[in-house]
Parts: structure tokens; C-alpha cells; sequence
């Protein structure tokens, strides 16, 4: 009776403990459109360019009143892939209609232009107030998989929503079973020009190195880029499946004195974290050198069903944050303490609203974003759309971390 009743309350302290730190802000069954008109939409649905049930959330990025949402091209019949709600004239509606960014015409297929958007799972805004959208060329993934074009980056103007630059990833930086999914931007505000993109390609595993002032990229090959094959099996939302994905998380330290940052880096079906200074990878000859092999390191294992899709730094906390899909759930590390199991903190999950966080990101005011999607339920079995499929949960750092090993 005594080991009981100990039990219950240490369930009681872990339910507590999970409790309040992000808040469900926005939250759909189906996601729709801001149509031009109530007729576009109808010919939309009855052309079968916009099939509801095929319209799934999966990118989130956060500037100014503008909240990004990625929708890739999974399967046909999604209109707009990049998208935003504006957040002055939404924070009275639970499930707001998505805003194509910048325009309608730039998500048309059949337009043959530099401005086309086709499929993109992950975008970031740096602090020159650029949208960096990280465009994978496929659509149709899970049918026709149709490729398009080439993995491509399209960079825009956030002030004036116009394209400055488009850059197609030359085939010298694939392989044959590339797949680009994620892109963090190394940049500093005094000096734009001086800026990286780092690309994970999550089934090739590698990354790929771009300088805006160069406007050129080069591959970066390692075995840490690679899938565990032991950390390969999932179980969410009660669907068992396996991935053999690659390098997918990366989150970047702020600025060290030698001015330089750290990269932290994983394989979403791996339970290990890495590191490796981007004074490798911005240095092409000695990032693509195999000798380089020794600078990369391993930080440490996370432990059993810890597999992760992206993770993200806040900077004044130093905290990394990191979703812990297996787990329905959201942790955090404070990045000045050794990485060991008594300072990963698992501080949020719910088997309901936190199944799948796709990705998530903190803004400039250190509010940590969340969205989350369902997608194994989605490609492996059925999405019940009577229920809250798609979520953006938010919460502010300093509240996630207080009272926990991360602060």
C-alpha cells in the first residue's frame, strides 16, 4: 500500500511538471486558404488543386506579426506551400485561413518561372529580415513523387516580399537519393552579406555548406550523418513504422569569441547528439578534406526513444530545445551544463496534442514555437478529420525553464 500510494504521488509531481508550459494558440481539423474569393476556392475543390485532406503542416518559423506555415507537397492537391498567418488580425481565431507568401501566383505548377514555390519543409528568417525558404523541387512525395527540379533556396526581402535570390543546389552537392529538408542560417546583423546556410540532406546523408557572399555550395560527407540502424523503429499515435532518416536536426550556438559558432547536429533516427565548429564547415577545402573527419565530435546519447526532428537555440539562454517525437514531447538542454541524463529535461508531452512536433523555433523575443502535425498518422494511416490534427503551441523560455535543470 505504501509503494502505492509513493507511486501515485510521483505520477501526480511528473503530470504537474508537464503542465503550462506551451499553450495551444492555433489549432485545426483541416487546414484552409485565404482563397481570393468565396468561387476561387469552389473551382480550387471541384479542379482538385485544393484537396483538404491532403494539406498537412510541417515548418514554422516566426517574424515580426507574420507566423510562416510550411505545407508541403505530400500528396496532390495542395494549393499554397508557404504560407503565413497574420497574427494582428488572428488573435481572436482558433483555426485561421493560410496566407500564401507572398502571392498566389508564386505557388502555381504551371507557372515556368524563377518565383514558382513548389515544395519546401523548412524555411528560417535570419536576422536581416530574409525569408531563407529551402525548396525540395518534388512534388507528389508520397505518390507520382515527381521531381520537378532540383533542390533549390529562394531568398526573399521580408520588408518588401520580393525574391532577391534564387540558387539551385548544383548536382555536384547530391547524390542520388538526396533529400533536402532542413536549413539554419549563420549570419550576424552587421554584416549580411557574410552569410551560410547549412542543408541537411536526411537521405543522403550529408550537408550542404552555401555562402550568400560566394553564391556557391559545397558537400560535406561524415559517418555521423548516418542513420543508427538501432534507433530506426517508431511508435506514435499507436502507428508502428520505421525510418532510416538521416541528419535532420541543426541548431547553431550564438557567436564564440574566436567568432565562430558550434554546430549541434543529429540524425532524426539516431539517439546521439553531435557537434562540429563552423569554422569547418564555412572553410571549403578543409570541410570537404577527409582528414577533417577527427573535428567532428560526439556530444553524448540522449537515451532510449529520444529520436528528434529539429532542434534550436535560444541564444540569450543558451538553452537548446528539441522535440522528442517517440515521446509525444518537447525537451530542453541548458548548453553550458555537461550532457548527461540529469540535465535533459523532457518539460512538456501529451498524447494528444503533442503527437509528431514536426518542428519548432524561438523568435527574437525568446517565445518558443511549436507545431505539430501528426504526419505518421498521416502517411501510414488515417487522420480521423473530426478531431484537432494540426497545432501551434507557444511558450515563453524563461517560464519553460524556470524550476527545471535548464535554467
Amino acid at each position: 500500500m505504501g509503494n502505492l500510494w509513493i507511486l501515485g504521488i510521483l505520477l501526480c509531481a511528473s503530470t504537474i511538471a508537464f503542465a503550462g508550459k506551451l499553450e495551444e494558440v492555433f489549432s485545426w481539423n483541416k487546414v484552409d486558404y485565404e482563397f481570393p474569393n468565396k468561387t476561387a476556392r469552389e473551382e480550387a475543390i471541384a479542379s482538385k488543386t485544393f484537396i483538404p485532406e491532403h494539406n498537412i503542416p510541417v515548418g514554422v518559423e516566426k517574424w515580426q506579426n507574420k507566423l510562416f506555415l510550411t505545407v508541403p507537397r505530400w500528396k496532390t492537391g495542395v494549393p499554397s506551400t508557404l504560407n503565413y498567418i497574420d497574427l494582428t488580425k488572428s488573435a481572436d481565431t482558433k483555426s485561421p485561413k493560410l496566407i500564401p507568401y507572398p502571392n498566389w501566383e508564386s505557388h502555381d505548377l504551371t507557372n515556368n518561372n524563377d518565383t514558382r514555390i513548389i515544395s519546401p519543409f523548412r524555411i528560417r528568417a535570419d536576422e536581416c529580415d530574409r525569408l531563407w525558404v529551402l525548396d525540395s523541387g518534388i512534388d507528389d512525395v508520397l505518390g507520382s513523387f515527381n521531381v520537378m527540379t532540383g533542390p533549390y533556396l529562394l531568398i526573399y526581402n521580408l520588408n518588401t516580399n520580393e525574391l532577391i535570390r534564387k540558387y539551385e543546389i548544383p548536382t555536384k552537392d547530391l547524390s542520388e537519393h538526396s533529400f533536402v529538408a532542413n536549413v539554419v542560417v549563420d549570419i550576424t546583423k552587421s554584416n549580411c552579406e557574410d552569410a551560410y546556410a547549412y542543408i541537411s540532406d536526411f537521405s543522403g546523408y550529408a550537408i550542404i555548406v552555401y555562402s550568400f557572399a560566394k553564391n556557391e555550395s559545397w558537400r560535406v560527407n561524415h559517418n555521423f550523418f548516418h542513420f543508427d540502424p538501432l534507433s530506426g523503429d517508431y511508435t506514435i499515435g499507436k502507428v508502428n513504422f520505421q525510418w532510416t532518416d538521416g541528419i535532420f536536426g541543426l541548431a547553431l550556438s550564438p557567436v564564440h569569441e574566436n567568432g565562430f559558432r558550434t554546430m549541434y547536429f543529429h540524425p532524426m533516427s539516431s539517439t546521439k547528439e553531435f557537434t562540429v565548429s563552423t569554422e569547418v564547415l564555412k572553410n571549403k577545402t578543409r570541410a570537404v578534406d577527409p582528414h577533417s573527419y577527427y573535428d567532428f565530435k560526439l556530444l553524448g546519447d540522449r537515451g532510449d526513444k529520444t529520436q528528434s526532428t529539429t532542434n534550436f537555440i535560444d541564444e540569450p539562454s543558451n538553452v537548446l530545445f528539441y522535440t522528442q517525437i517517440n515521446r509525444d514531447g518537447i525537451a530542453c538542454w541548458n548548453t553550458k551544463k555537461p550532457f548527461t541524463a540529469d540535465n535533459l529535461v523532457l518539460f512538456d508531452s501529451d498524447n494528444t496534442t503533442l503527437v509528431f512536433p514536426n518542428d519548432l523555433k524561438v523568435d527574437t523575443d525568446s517565445n518558443l514555437w511549436v507545431v505539430t502535425d501528426r504526419l505518421p498518422i498521416f502517411m501510414y494511416s488515417h487522420l480521423d478529420y473530426q478531431d484537432i490534427n494540426f497545432r501551434v503551441l507557444k511558450g515563453a523560455v524563461k517560464n519553460i525553464i524556470a524550476d527545471t535543470r535548464c535554467a
